[in-house]
Parts: structure tokens; C-alpha cells; sequence
């Protein structure tokens, strides 16, 4: 594993450990949140509507962060944020702690809602910094490495926080996220300024649409949002973990699934130095999205929690490599006067799949059981990968080394450089 950005970039390792930190606290929200609606209605609707509750504003707010990303200072923005989301969390644990039963459920969507805001706000000019604090050609290191740190949290944050909330509570959970969002903003003021380019748009309507633009007019970019929406749509099922525990007879050992994607993203980023020698990214992403299907799919008729764990490991290393190769493609072509807009598309790409994802995984459920909805959801990302694939050519024969994009940020680079 290349770890060059880590030795080389003061900035770097202050925004790895503070997204690190604060990922693990996150983790144990995210396990919480869908737990307390189970115990709050036993329904697999209404754990999957959390999901839904979460969409707008984080298509929303991913759109707007991406503007102010290459309008304003990027580290102002994200230390903002970052405490709204410290302050969401309290909310989280007032709520659990606080309020009758029939009055927690709204307060949980309004306020999951909020935190999906924030944390889309956020993420464009965290993303954004990384561009411009790393050169050109650390950028899938980088990416390696963000995922290596945010897996490890979600094997050790799910592992601990299956039994945190199963035997502390909810509330709890939230009061350990707090703290972390609390150490994470300790890092996050060290970290320099990053102010605007001279030629930066300021945050408007005609920006984003001028961002939208320049993405549209790509179709190697395209291909990266539509292949990894349509991938988590069918198969990210995480609102069924707690059914299918159930199911298994293996309650204490929900963490386990919630863990197991992080445990193959982690293999799968250590041992990621091969991916810098391919250059053919299109044709990686799509070979990885389908991958990922299939070990869902396989996960669904699995006869123990270890068996299903097992397979939802491969198919977690397998959205690694298929995001490895989706970042190399946005960092090393996308100049940094686009940066911000385009991360936060980028953002919408890689989470409103895995949100509508789980309200599909919800109502599929209702209809034919966790097994079943799992199980389908995975052949269904196979078949929509595969029509990608067909539809978008340009995508599928993208080669960095001949790439007009590709080629004109690495001259510009140099010419920076030079000068």
C-alpha cells in the first residue's frame, strides 16, 4: 500500500484522523438509529423510511456544499459542519433519553434528516481540501487510504456498537458520538486554510448549473455516478441487518453484518497497490460494481451469520476497488476550479444509492422477507450494471492514459509546478 500522502502531508493526516475519529463515533449512530426504530415499531418500513427521511436534504445540501467548496474557505466550512453534526448527536441522545416512546419516532427522522444535511455540506470541502494538499499522482493512494481508515471504523465501530447499543442503549451510542465529534474538532483546527482560487465562481444557482454542465458533457464521469448509484440502489440492504440477525437466531452478533463489507474494504485497500497499474478505470468500476452484486446476492442464501457475513466481506472489497478507481478517475481529471461542485456530485453519486437502497431493501422486505429482498436486490445491481455498461461506451473504454481530461490536468499540474 502506497502511504506517501500520509508521510508527505501534515494537512492529510489531520483530516484522515478527524474524518477517522469522527467515522467511528458515526458508526455507532448508525447502528443505533435503525435499532431504536425497531424497538420503537418492529417494522421493517419504517427502519427503511429513515433512509428516505435522509434523501432530500443530503441532495440538497451535497449540491450547495459542492458551490461553497470553490467559493469559500474549505476548512471554515467543514469545522461548521462538523459541529452541527456534534450538535444533531446530542440531539439523538436527548431524544432517547428524554422523551416518551411515541415522540422519539418523528424526533429521529427530523433529526437524521438534519445530520444527512450537514454531513453532505460537509463532505464536498473535506473531499475538496484532499485535491489540493496531495499531488496528482497520490490521488488513488489517497483514496486507498481514506477507505482503509473508514472501513477499519466500520468493522470496530459496528462491532462495538451491536453491543453498546444492544446492552447500554441507544443513548449511549449517541453520547460516545458525541465525544468523537469533540476530538475530531480538536484535528480540524489545525489544519491550514484553504481559501478560494483567484478565479473561483462564487456560491449561486449559475454555478452549480455551470458545475452540472461540465459534469454532463463527460460521459467518463457520468458512467462513475450512474454505475455506483444504480449498484447501491439494488444491492445496499444495511435496514435489514436487524431482521436478519433476528432470523438467524444471532441478535448479539448484529455488529457482525454491519462489520462484515468493512472487513473486505479493509483487505481490500491493504492490498490495493495492484491498482496502480491499471489504467483502464471504466471497465475496473464496472467489473467491481458487479462483483459486488453477486456477493450479496450469494449472501442471501447463506444457511449461518458467518456464511452471510463471509459474502458480504467480498462484496464490501469489491465496492472498495470499484471506489479506488472511481476516485482516481474525478481526482486526476477534474481541475480545482470544479472541484468542490463536482465532489459533491460525487457525493450524491455514493450516497443516495445506499439511501434509496435501504428504503428499497425496506419495502421488498415487506413484501417477501429479508432473504428475499436481499437476495434480489443483489441480481438486480448485476443486471443494471451490465446496462451501464451497454449504454455508456465512452465510460467502458476509458484509458488514463490517453484521456483528454487526464492528460490536460497533468499539464497544468507541471505548468504549476514549473512556476
Amino acid at each position: 500500500m502506497d502511504v506517501s500522502p500520509i508521510r508527505e502531508s501534515r494537512d492529510f493526516r489531520l483530516l484522515l484522523g478527524s474524518s477517522t475519529v469522527s467515522m467511528f463515533g458515526s458508526v455507532l449512530t448508525m447502528v443505533a438509529v435503525p435499532y431504536q426504530m425497531k424497538q420503537l415499531t418492529g417494522s421493517y418500513v419504517a427502519v427503511g423510511l429513515v433512509s428516505l427521511a435522509e434523501f432530500v436534504p443530503m441532495v440538497v445540501f451535497g449540491l450547495w456544499g459542492g458551490a461553497i467548496a470553490d467559493a469559500l474557505d474549505r476548512r471554515r466550512i467543514v469545522i461548521l459542519s462538523e459541529a452541527g453534526l456534534c450538535l444533531t448527536s446530542a440531539l439523538l441522545m436527548a431524544n432517547a433519553l428524554l422523551l416518551p416512546r411515541a415522540t422519539q419516532i418523528p424526533v429521529l427522522y427530523v433529526v437524521a434528516a438534519l445530520a444527512a444535511g450537514l454531513n453532505s455540506l460537509r463532505r464536498p470541502s473535506e473531499q475538496a481540501i484532499i485535491n489540493r494538499v496531495l499531488k496528482l499522482d497520490q490521488m488513488g493512494a489517497a483514496f486507498a487510504i481514506q477507505s482503509l481508515a473508514g472501513n477499519a471504523g466500520m468493522i470496530v465501530g459496528p462491532a462495538i456498537g451491536g453491543v453498546v447499543v444492544v446492552t447500554l442503549g441507544p443513548a449511549t451510542s449517541y453520547g460516545v458520538d458525541v465525544a468523537t465529534f469533540v476530538l475530531s474538532l480538536v484535528l480540524l483546527v489545525r489544519v491550514g486554510p484553504v481559501p478560494p482560487t483567484g478565479d473561483a465562481s462564487p456560491a449561486s444557482l449559475r454555478s452549480l448549473a455551470q458545475g452540472v454542465r461540465y459534469a454532463v458533457r463527460r460521459p467518463d464521469l457520468m458512467g462513475t455516478y450512474l454505475v455506483d448509484i444504480a449498484a447501491m440502489i439494488f444491492a445496499f440492504s444495511n435496514a435489514l441487518y436487524p431482521f436478519l440477525a433476528d432470523e438467524l437466531h444471532a441478535p448479539a452478533a448484529l455488529g457482525l453484518l454491519y462489520a462484515s463489507g468493512g472487513i473486505g474494504s479493509v483487505i481490500a485497500s491493504l492490498t490495493s497497490g495492484w491498482t496502480g497499474h491499471v489504467h483502464r478505470h471504466g471497465r475496473a468500476v464496472i467489473v467491481a460494481a458487479a462483483a459486488w452484486g453477486a456477493g450479496v446476492a450469494l449472501a442471501s442464501v447463506m444457511p449461518s451469520i458467518w456464511l452471510m457475513a463471509a459474502f458480504l466481506a467480498v462484496a464490501g472489497g469489491a465496492d472498495t476497488i470499484s471506489g479506488v478507481f472511481r476516485g482516481t478517475i474525478w481526482n486526476q481529471t477534474i481541475p480545482d476550479e470544479y472541484r468542490g461542485r463536482l465532489a459533491g456530485i460525487e457525493l450524491l453519486s455514493y450516497s443516495t444509492g445506499p439511501m434509496l437502497g435501504d428504503a428499497r431493501a425496506g419495502f421488498l422486505a415487506q413484501a417477501g422477507g429479508a432473504r428475499f429482498s436481499l437476495g434480489f436486490g443483489g441480481l438486480l445491481c448485476m443486471g443494471a450494471v451490465a446496462a451501464m455498461a451497454a449504454l455508456l461506451p465512452r465510460f467502458r473504454r476509458y484509458d488514463a492514459r490517453t484521456d483528454e481530461h487526464a492528460l490536460a490536468e497533468r499539464a497544468r499540474r507541471a505548468d504549476v509546478a514549473a512556476t
